[in-house]
């Protein structure tokens, strides 16, 4: 077959073989990810699991002749190989074959988000540019907000390895033990594994537990305003190019 079609096919400008394509590939990739998740459950017997590994190594046959196939096709082949779908691509088939024991065919769902590319939605890849726009209007923002959420959390554990140590030696043996616990109760979380007993102890974590309200807050409320702003630039593009530009 000619490789200017077998292009067309595989990367969707030829609309009715390539979503035919597309759509045994991304049918294939579930597949695989329900079979790999029936494969966690216990007491399969021996048969089921043999016939799970057949049907994986057709799926990893498949995987692999495709991405052959796109490489082939490719008119600038490093740069699809390294690309990020061409390394996810080659991750989801190639611990197969070198037998590392890293079993990383969960990242196969990823492979779904082609889905956008292929069929051309436009409206998800607006959505995604938007969150784009959105997250570098408020990347010094958000670097300083971490900076100061990682000092946080430092301050946190060493305060509460003074109140709690001599109570709990075998729990907050050092600050960097009582680490978990301050990462644990600034995302609210409270896991509940390691928890203060002491009356300083438990004041001190109701300041903390505070702190972590306005740690979750902050960023969200920050971002919410960003992508507000990047949907208003959008919708002034859209009704007016020209002053959008001028902006």
């Amino acid at each position: 077959m000619d490789k200017t079609l077998l292009n067309a096919i595989v990367n969707g400008t030829e609309k009715k073989a390539s979503r035919v394509f597309t759509l045994v590939i991304h049918g294939l990739i579930l597949l695989s990810a329900i079979l790999f998740s029936i494969e966690t459950l216990p007491g399969l017997s021996t048969r089921t699991r043999h016939i799970l590994y057949a049907a994986d190594v057709v799926t990893v046959l498949i995987f692999t002749a495709e991405y052959a196939l796109r490489v082939y096709v490719s008119p600038r082949r490093a740069a699809f190989i390294f690309s990020f779908f061409g390394v996810l691509d080659l991750l989801s088939f190639l611990p197969f074959y070198l037998g590392t024991g890293i079993d990383l065919r969960a990242i196969r769902i990823f492979r779904l988000l082609r889905l956008f590319r292929i069929f051309k939605l436009p409206h998800f890849r607006r959505a995604i540019n938007r969150f784009g726009r959105a997250m570098v209007m408020i990347r010094e923002e958000l670097v300083l907000f971490f900076c100061s959420a990682m000092l946080v959390m430092y301050l946190s554990a060493v305060g509460i390895y003074f109140f709690e140590h001599a109570a709990q030696p075998d729990k907050f043996k050092s600050v960097f033990h009582s680490l978990w616990w301050s990462l644990s109760t600034l995302t609210t979380v409270g896991y509940g594994d390691i928890y203060p007993i002491t009356a300083g102890g438990r004041i001190f974590t109701f300041f903390v537990l505070m702190a972590g309200l306005g740690i979750i807050a902050v960023p969200a409320g920050l971002f919410a305003s960003a992508l507000a702003k990047a949907r208003q630039e959008e919708d002034t593009q859209k009704s007016d190019p020209a002053a959008a530009e001028k902006k």
